[in-house]
């Protein structure tokens, strides 16, 4: 049996150990902590954090219970293992596939402790989130290189970039969302992406003046907006709606998630839901092209309570269409995304 000579190490956001106000409370914590989360002063934070965990953990908690798994826990945690268990397979023997949060377990510290035993010293990154965030992707860069460069022999480290259109990821979801919307026959498609504060978009703008700042400022990606979270969901969203045919009056695009007073992105995914039943349509889906893993926002927020409040209103059913999770197609597409960053380049050079 070969030795791994390299890693790959999966990275997503997090998840609570147990859907129990305790374990959702140490998670919030940690979360909320991060000052790329909340982009507040200090001062500010602590006490904002302080009032969010009086109530939320036991309310979170309680849609948790709703989702997890009674065998394999969190829905976050069981796909991301399978889909690690699946591209470890994939990528062979040479390389060490390594999945861990960027909060709680497993963690990132672990994983890379793991590899500098094995003698691991080249390690492929992939955060599973296909846009770039300042309080997702930036947040897991920033620790990784704090942790791995506490090493005493520090880790060479590549990171697979954004990869929010690139035809692996979109043939990807095309491959789990053709199907389901076939089957659907929706009278309207939500292309739901996870919401941030407004305040994230003008700060990835280098110029100040383009994010946000008009109509058609996510039209297309161009130098202000190349870091934009915004810009590379409406990116996705023409990508996948073109592979998928649908026409532009056939789907919208929309947010979720929001939390707190201040402004979020919009559209909100809930009030688009509400509407669209007010306006009559009975048939609706929901792509979640954000989350490559089922968790509690695709599963509790869409699946179960955007499902309720729309058939309250009059619609009929509302289809949640399943995330990438483990998905082959996925499984593919990781592997060449991890490729193309540099997966495998040293293979070959005897070193």
């Amino acid at each position: 049996m070969s030795t791994p000579r390299e890693g790959l190490l999966l990275v997503n956001l997090g998840t609570p150990a147990a859907p129990k106000a305790g374990p959702v409370r140490k998670y919030l914590s940690e979360f909320l902590s991060d000052p790329r989360v909340l982009t507040v002063p200090s001062a500010v934070r602590y006490p904002l954090l302080a009032t969010i965990l009086l109530r939320r953990p036991a309310e979170s908690a309680k849609a948790y219970q709703k989702v997890w798994d009674p065998e394999r826990g969190s829905p976050l945690l069981h796909h991301g293992e399978d889909l690690a268990k699946a591209v470890q397979e994939k990528v062979g023997p040479d390389v060490r596939v390594e999945l861990a949060m960027r909060y709680q377990e497993p963690s990132l510290q672990d994983a890379l402790k793991r590899y500098n035993e094995a003698g691991i010293n080249r390690i492929t990154v992939f955060p599973l989130f296909p846009h770039y965030a300042s309080s997702s992707w930036g947040s897991a860069a920033q620790r990784i290189f704090e942790l791995a460069g506490a090493f005493n022999v520090v880790p060479s480290l590549s990171f697979v970039p954004p990869y929010y259109d690139h035809p692996a990821f979109i043939e990807a979801w095309a491959a789990v969302a053709g199907p389901r919307l076939e089957a659907a026959k929706a009278d309207k498609v939500l292309l739901s992406f996870h919401g941030l504060p407004e305040s994230h978009m003008q700060d990835s703008d280098p110029t100040k003046a383009h994010c946000l700042a008009r109509e058609d400022c996510c039209a297309a990606i161009v130098p202000a907006n190349r870091g934009c979270y915004r810009a590379q969901c409406y990116a996705t969203a023409r990508a996948l709606a073109k592979r998928l045919g649908l026409a532009k009056d056939a789907y919208e695009v929309c947010f979720q998630s929001r939390l707190g007073r201040t402004p979020w992105i919009k559209p909100y995914t809930d009030l688009r839901v509400n509407a669209l039943a007010d306006d009559g349509v009975k048939r609706l889906a929901v792509v979640l092209p954000a989350f490559v893993a089922d968790c509690l926002e695709t599963l509790e927020e869409i699946g179960m309570r955007a499902r309720e409040d729309f058939q309250a209103r009059g619609g009929e059913e509302l289809t949640m269409v399943p995330s990438l999770n483990s998905d082959p197609a996925w499984v593919d597409a990781v592997v060449e995304l991890s490729k193309l960053a540099g997966l495998g380049a040293f293979s070959h050079s005897g070193s």
